[in-house]
C-alpha cells in the first residue's frame, strides 16, 4: 500500500489522477448510459475519461521531466500540469466543466495541500465552474460541486485533517447527486441522476482512496440490495444493468437510478420532441481576457450549452450552435483558435444523436506537428491529429480520431517515436470497438508523408500496410532544433542558442545558424544516396531558405528531386526527409 499523504503533494496528485482515471474507465459506459442532459448523446462518461486522461498524462510528463530523481516535483508543478492537461484535452460539455473544476483547485493547491487549502480549493473550483457556464442550471455537476465544497467547509470541527475534509466532500457530493432528479425535470422524467455529477463523484471517490488508502465501499445496487437488470435504452441502444461505485444513497440505486423509478424505455431529452442546435463546436483559443469577454457574448447569442474555461491566454471553448461557421469565426476574431472539432447532431425520434453514415472501408489517421501538414494530409484524405509543441496527443485523442475516420480499417501513423506506446494503446482500444487497426511505427512527419504518398485504399489491407511501412522505413529523417542550454551530445558539447541538426533522432551536427546547419545535414544524409528530398518549413522560416537548399541539392546531386511544404506552427524550424 502506498504511504498515505498528510497533504496533497505532487505524489498524491499523481496517484489521484491515476485512480480517478481508473474509476472513470470502469464507469464510463454506465455514465454514458444515463447521459440525458444537456444533450442525450450518451458520451458524458467517455468525455470525462478522455479529459482526465489528458490531465493524468500531463502530470506524468512533469514526473518524467523531473531531473533530480531523489525528490518528487514541486506540488505547484503537478497541480498546474493537471489543470493544463485537462484544459487542452477537455471533451464535450462535461469534460470542459471538469477542466475548470481542476483549474480552480490547482490555483489554490499550488500554495499548499493541507486540509485548509483543500477546503478553499473545492470552493474555488465550484465557483470557477459556475462562472464558466453562461447559464448555470441546478441539478447538474455544478450543484454537486457546490455542495461538495459546502460539506468540506462545514467539516471544520477542531482542526480537521485532510482525510476528514475529503470524506466530507465526497459524502456531500453523493448526497447532492441523489437530489439531482428532484432539481432537474429531465432527470426526474428519465429516472436518472446527472451524468456529469456522477462522474465528479467518481473523481472525488478516487481522492478519498488517495488520502485514506481505501476505496469508497460499494453498497447494494438498489434499495432492496438486488442489482437492477432491466435494460435502459439510450437513443436506440441498450445497456443492461447500471452498477456504480460508492455506498448507496437513500432512494437511489447504485446505478444512478431512483429506486422506485422504472428503468425500461427511452431516456427523455431536455425538451421532449424539440430539436436542439445542429452542431457542437469545440476549440482551444489563444486570446486576451477582454477578447474572451466579447466572445462569450457573441457565442451566447448564437447557441446554448456555452462553456468557456481557462485563462492566462489559453482558453477552451464549447458551444452548441446551428451556425458552426459563425462560432469558429467568432473565435478567429477573438484570437487564434486551433484543435477545432465540429460534431453534427441529427434529430431522430425526439432524441439528439450523432449522425452515423455507413463506414468507409479504409482510412488513415496521421499525427502532424503543425497546421500546414494537417492541411496537406487532409487533402490526401487522411484524418489528422495536431501535436502542438509541448502538447503530445493522449491515447484518447487518437482513439477519437480513429472514430472520426469512421472506417472498418484504419492505418495509424504516429510520426513520433515518443508516441509509440500511446499509439499502441489507442490502436488496442479501437480494436475492442470492432475496428481493424494497423500501426505503422513512423518516427517523423516526413516518414508519414512518404507512407501516405503510397497509400492505396483499393488494394488489400495487408498489402497497403506493407507498402506504407516500406515507404516510411526507406525515408531517413532529420530536424533542426535550437539548443536550450549547454549539454553533451553525440556531436560534442553544444551551447544555448546553437542550432542542432538531428539525424534519425540523434544530434549529428552543431551549427551557429539554420542555413549552414541545414546544408551540412543534407550533405550527410545524401552521402548514402537518395532520390527525393522533402523539406518542411516552420512558420517563421523564410521561403528564401527553401530556395537556397533546393539549389544546394541540385548542384551537388543532379538526380535528386526536392519538394517543399509549409508546416505552419511546429516545434522544429525545419524538417528534412530523404527517400
Amino acid at each position: 500500500m502506498p504511504q498515505l499523504p498528510d497533504d496533497l503533494d505532487a505524489v498524491a496528485v499523481r496517484r489521484w489522477c491515476s485512480l480517478a482515471l481508473d474509476a472513470l474507465g470502469r464507469e464510463r459506459a454506465e455514465i454514458d448510459a444515463i447521459n440525458v442532459y444537456p444533450i442525450a448523446d450518451g458520451d458524458t462518461g467517455t468525455n470525462l475519461y478522455l479529459t482526465l486522461e489528458s490531465a493524468a498524462a500531463a502530470v506524468e510528463a512533469v514526473f518524467a521531466a523531473h531531473e533530480t530523481g531523489a525528490t518528487a516535483p514541486a506540488t505547484a508543478d503537478a497541480v498546474r500540469a493537471m489543470a493544463h492537461g485537462a484544459l487542452i484535452g477537455a471533451r464535450g460539455n462535461s469534460g470542459t466543466i471538469l477542466a475548470q473544476l481542476l483549474r480552480g483547485m490547482a490555483g489554490v493547491l499550488a500554495d499548499g495541500g493541507d486540509a485548509a487549502h483543500l477546503r478553499l480549493a473545492l470552493t474555488s473550483a465550484a465557483d470557477a465552474a459556475r462562472q464558466a457556464v453562461a447559464h448555470p442550471v441546478e441539478g447538474t455537476v455544478l450543484t454537486v460541486a457546490a455542495e461538495a465544497a459546502e460539506a468540506a467547509e462545514a467539516a471544520r470541527g477542531e482542526d480537521p485533517d485532510l482525510r476528514t475534509v475529503v470524506t466530507a466532500a465526497y459524502d456531500g457530493a453523493r448526497a447532492a447527486l441523489a437530489r439531482t432528479p428532484e432539481q432537474l425535470a429531465v432527470l426526474g422524467r428519465a429516472g436518472v441522476v446527472d451524468a456529469g455529477g456522477r462522474g465528479l463523484v467518481a473523481v472525488l471517490g478516487a481522492l478519498v482512496e488517495t488520502v485514506t488508502g481505501q476505496a469508497p465501499v460499494r453498497g447494494p445496487r438498489t434499495a432492496s440490495g438486488n442489482a437492477a437488470k432491466a435494460p435502459v435504452t439510450v437513443d436506440g441502444g441498450s445497456v443492461v444493468g447500471l452498477p456504480v461505485g460508492g455506498t448507496p444513497v437513500e432512494g437511489v440505486t447504485e446505478g444512478g437510478l431512483p429506486a422506485s423509478a422504472p428503468v425500461e424505455g427511452p431516456l427523455d431529452c431536455p425538451e421532449d420532441g424539440a430539436a436542439g442546435p445542429a452542431f457542437e463546436v469545440i476549440y482551444l483559443l489563444e486570446a486576451r481576457d477582454e477578447q474572451v469577454a466579447r466572445l462569450r457574448t457573441r457565442l451566447d447569442a448564437l447557441g446554448d450549452s456555452l462553456v468557456v474555461v481557462g485563462g492566462d491566454g489559453l482558453w477552451h471553448v464549447h458551444v452548441h450552435v446551428d451556425d458552426a461557421g459563425a462560432a469558429v469565426e467568432a473565435g478567429v476574431e477573438a484570437g487564434r483558435p486551433y484543435r477545432i472539432r465540429i460534431t453534427h447532431f441529427a434529430t431522430e425520434s425526439g432524441h439528439d444523436v450523432r449522425v452515423q453514415a455507413e463506414p468507409a472501408q479504409r482510412a488513415v489517421v496521421v499525427v502532424v506537428p503543425g497546421d500546414g501538414l494537417a492541411g496537406l494530409c487532409t487533402e490526401a484524405g487522411a484524418t489528422t491529429v495536431i501535436a502542438r509543441p509541448g502538447e503530445p496527443p493522449a491515447s484518447g485523442e487518437l482513439v477519437d480520431a480513429i472514430r472520426r475516420a469512421h472506417a472498418r480499417e484504419v492505418v495509424l501513423l504516429p510520426n513520433d517515436a515518443a508516441l509509440r506506446h500511446t499509439a499502441a494503446a489507442a490502436a488496442e482500444q479501437a480494436r475492442t470497438e470492432g475496428v481493424r487497426v494497423a500501426l505503422v511505427p513512423t518516427r517523423a512527419a516526413v516518414q508519414g508523408i512518404a507512407a501516405l504518398a503510397v497509400h492505396e485504399p483499393d488494394r488489400g489491407f495487408d498489402e497497403d500496410v506493407v507498402a506504407m511501412t516500406a515507404a516510411a522505413g526507406a525515408t531517413r529523417y532529420a530536424e533542426l532544433a535550437v539548443a536550450e542550454r549547454q549539454s553533451w551530445t553525440m556531436a560534442g558539447i553544444c551551447q544555448a542558442g546553437d542550432i542542432l541538426g538531428l539525424i534519425d533522432g540523434d544530434v549529428a551536427v552543431i551549427g551557429s545558424d539554420v542555413p549552414h546547419t541545414a546544408r551540412t545535414v543534407l550533405d550527410r544524409m545524401l552521402a548514402a544516396g537518395g532520390e527525393l528530398v522533402t523539406l518542411v518549413l516552420g512558420e517563421d522560416v523564410p521561403d528564401a531558405l527553401a530556395d537556397a537548399l533546393e539549389e544546394h541539392v541540385r548542384e551537388g546531386h543532379l538526380a535528386v528531386d526536392t519538394v517543399v511544404y509549409r508546416g505552419g506552427h511546429q516545434r522544429a524550424p525545419l524538417l528534412i526527409g530523404v527517400e
